[in-house]
């Protein structure tokens, strides 16, 4: 016989149901009759006789009921087949979703993998640059010939705090433990301080700015002006102090129009609140003249320059690293108009200032001697441009080796023995 399937069983057996429900009726009523019958007999044969017929039917109504019994239990437990495959089919459902969803969850992990991998490769990439651009900056201050144009050019994206908030900046601190011991020592001597409520904003600011995320510096530092002449009014030194770290943003986004009348109206406000001589009325006059330098409007800048100059030393005193700050940009200004016996003065008095305050080995030492032999070689005075060089070249040897004797001699000596002996070879 050939194999049925499920349904085929099922439909056979329901059929079988019905034929046996169908005998055991037939049956039912036969016996029924055959005991009537035995009723109105009289003769003992025939009813003996009817009596085992009788029997036989009962037995064949019993096997038919057992049948059915058979059948019911086929039919609960096809019932229960289905349910159990519709389950599992349920369970397998779900184990290819959750199939999907693993594979899924693969991926994904290979794409962070492979995105953490390329981030580590730029990390690694980026700190070599960092050392590289660290040593290049190390190797600029003692090496590059540098034009005042340069200086003042390089000034406005790596110094540009030091260039527009001189006082302001050396108070507050960027994180370095000395500056945040000066603050105190700048106010005693005269010096200004950005208010405390604006020193987060502040940072925040210079942080978005030197990121290059102007859309997010300038409306912040626009809806603090706002807020801050609303509570105070226009008038008040917190404004003027907004609007300078906003025309810092401005510069840096070379918007030069902007920035100078933000400073304007930062000098007449600090001016009328704070008075002309004043630490906070400097550093705008610097800014200005930081400015107007950009777009070489060098006249316009230096009676600025000077005045702020004249309020540092009255405020700071005469020997103050922030008046030799201001005394480098006068000469800077003053060198791009050819004005060299001023640009050499200011650079002395710079030097005298940076030595005696700073030690011959604070970096600005080096700086001012490298800007004043570049103001030599202009003039065509190239031996006094080498001294200065030869200097600089020197103290940093010794600041590197610890003396200068036979076997460590700065890289000028061995550049005048190799010319010395080329000399001779010829």
């Amino acid at each position: 016989m050939d194999k049925l399937s499920q349904e085929e069983i099922i439909s056979n057996t329901r059929l079988v149901m019905q034929g046996l429900e169908a005998l055991k009726n037939e049956h039912n009523s036969i016996l029924h009759s055959l005991l009537e019958t035995i009723k109105c007999l009289k003769k003992d044969e025939e009813a003996n006789l009817v009596h085992e017929k009788a029997n036989l039917l009962r037995k064949s109504v019993e096997m038919i009921e057992l049948g059915l019994g058979e059948a019911q239990v086929m039919m609960a437990l096809s019932n229960h087949l289905n349910a159990v495959e519709s389950e599992k089919q349920k369970l397998r459902a779900q184990v290819r979703r959750l199939c999907q969803e693993n594979q899924w969850l693969r991926d994904e992990l290979a794409n962070t993998q492979q995105k953490l991998q390329r981030s580590e490769q730029t990390v690694a990439q980026l700190e070599e640059e960092k050392k590289h651009l660290e040593f290049m900056n190390q190797l600029k201050k003692y090496d590059e010939d540098v034009s005042p144009s340069e200086e003042k050019e390089g000034d406005s994206t790596k110094d540009s705090l030091d260039d527009l908030f001189p006082n302001e900046e050396e108070d507050q601190g960027q994180g370095l433990p000395h500056q945040h011991s000066s603050a105190a020592a700048a106010a005693q001597q005269g010096g200004y301080e950005i208010p405390a409520r604006l020193r987060t904003l502040h940072n925040l600011v210079i942080q978005y700015a030197s990121q290059g995320r102007y859309e997010v510096a300038v409306p912040l530092c626009k809806q603090a002006l706002e807020d801050l002449e609303k509570t105070s009014g226009h008038d008040h030194p917190d404004v003027a102090t907004m609007l300078n770290i906003l025309a810092l943003v401005y510069r840096d986004q070379n918007k030069y129009k902007e920035a100078a009348h933000l400073l304007n109206d930062a000098l007449s406000i600090r001016e009328k609140t704070l008075g002309k001589d004043h630490p906070a009325v400097a550093a705008t006059l610097n800014n200005l003249a930081v400015l107007y330098g950009k777009r070489g409007k060098y006249k316009e800048a230096e009676p600025l320059c000077k005045r702020a100059l004249e309020i540092r030393e009255k405020v700071l005193g005469k020997d103050h690293p922030d008046v030799a700050k201001q005394l480098n940009n006068l000469a800077l200004l003053c060198q791009n108009q050819g004005k060299y016996e001023e640009v050499e003065y200011y650079y002395r008095r710079a030097l005298e200032i940076y030595e005696s305050r700073l030690g011959p080995d604070d970096p600005n030492v080096a700086k001012t001697k490298n800007n004043l032999a570049s103001c030599y070689l202009k003039q065509g005075k190239y031996k006094d441009a080498e001294v200065l060089y030869k200097e600089i070249l020197t103290r940093a040897h010794v600041k590197e080796f610890g003396s200068v004797d036979d076997e460590h001699k700065p890289i000028w000596m061995h550049a005048e023995e190799r010319e010395e002996m080329s000399k001779g070879n010829t």
